[in-house]
């Protein structure tokens, strides 16, 4: 019964729902379903190639519930750091924008020298693409100036339409540079994107400071769920950082992986199980997540 208690009025701002040119779990509209049995308030859209603005819009329309929060994902299927993509994504009410995730230089450096001996349905994607001729820019906020002017024209968009920013699959040192310059961009609502991704893998320590700067972390149930780190090292995570400075996600939808709303359900029982109480699971699945997207 706890469980149930404390999913209800909760959100999951990371899921891969479809349709996608990638195989989903279920459907944007199968996910409001689910989540309207759980009570559960809201869901943000996470395609790799597309806005999802207008699909997020579509289930607001069926759905009086539960509400779908559009995205943007800064890969080169939408121009990379376009702003004016971005511009037209929150004008049509998306509420994210990440950074680059699958085209990032960060990923791609690490896609390009087998780091993962287990690829990712993403790096499958991009390999078929790859052995069809079909290459694209490694994306990163830096030119040989610094950050790139489009990427600061990104982060005036974000500012002026008050957006979440999500730092997606970049490098450490993009990180905290993206994070102190959306500082003096004065965007109010700095996610970074599961920081404990192998890719990425900040130091709690890191996390800690990122948070200091105004950042919230995103704790993402796959990371631990495929082994990709240790659930007793995400706890550790979360209690040195501050749950005040964390959210929950699932990063689910995967076509041959359990339901988001499965996941998220794991997960709080986990928290529980490890000590967490209800005040502070209750402030990163509610609390947290609904200062961002309300």
């Amino acid at each position: 019964m706890e469980i149930e208690q404390l999913i209800e009025g909760s959100y999951d701002l990371h899921v891969h729902t479809g349709p996608d040119v990638m195989d989903r779990k279920l459907t944007d509209m199968e996910m409001a379903t689910r989540l309207e049995k759980l009570g559960m308030k809201g869901f943000g859209i996470k395609s790799h190639y597309f806005c999802t603005a207008e699909r997020a819009r579509t289930i607001n329309e069926l759905s009086s519930k539960v509400k779908a929060y559009g995205a943007i994902s800064l890969n080169n299927a939408v121009g990379g750091f376009n702003p004016i993509a971005v511009e037209m994504a929150a004008r049509d009410g998306a509420k994210i924008v990440w950074m680059p995730t699958v085209d990032s230089k960060n990923e791609m450096d690490k896609f390009k020298t087998g780091f993962y001996k287990n690829p990712p349905g993403w790096a499958k994607f991009k390999q078929e693409m790859l052995d069809e001729g079909i290459k694209s820019s490694d994306l990163t906020i830096y030119d040989e100036s610094g950050i790139r002017d489009e990427v600061r024209e990104v982060l005036n968009i974000i500012s002026k339409y008050n957006l979440i920013l999500a730092t997606g699959h970049l490098g450490k040192k993009e990180i905290f540079d993206l994070v102190k310059l959306s500082k003096e961009k004065n965007i109010k609502k700095v996610v970074v994107t599961h920081p404990n991704f192998p890719s990425i893998n900040l130091s709690k320590e890191e996390q800690k400071e990122l948070a200091e700067m105004g950042a919230i972390m995103e704790h993402c149930f796959t990371t631990p769920h495929t082994n990709k780190m240790s659930w007793n090292s995400l706890y550790e995570e979360i209690k040195y950082v501050g749950f005040e400075k964390c959210i929950l996600s699932t990063d689910l939808g995967q076509h041959k992986a359990i339901y988001p709303d499965e996941g998220m359900k794991i997960f709080i029982e986990n928290l529980i199980d490890n000590d967490f109480s209800k005040e502070m699971i209750t402030r990163m699945i509610k609390d947290n997540p609904s200062f961002l997207v309300e």
